[in-house]
């Protein structure tokens, strides 16, 4: 994370297929404990997600694009 974000929480929507993704590939991530149960929190995960992308396809020039506010 750049160290010029913040941490804002937000109600977003996703499809269920992404949603089934992320949590089918964060289980097969994630570390199993010793009775073999792995902990998962994919709330967080979708964050971590959702960031990621909104980095890597620059977000800040989608909102600073005045045609992107339009009703659609």
């Amino acid at each position: 994370m750049q160290t010029d974000q913040l941490k804002v929480n937000v109600v977003i929507q996703v499809s269920a297929v992404a949603l089934q993704a992320i949590v089918a590939q964060s289980k097969k991530a994630a570390q199993k404990d010793a009775s073999g149960f792995c902990r998962v929190d994919t709330a967080d995960r979708l964050g971590e997600m959702v960031s990621r992308f909104l980095n890597e396809y620059d977000f800040d020039a989608y909102v600073r694009d005045p045609d992107n506010y339009e009703n659609r």
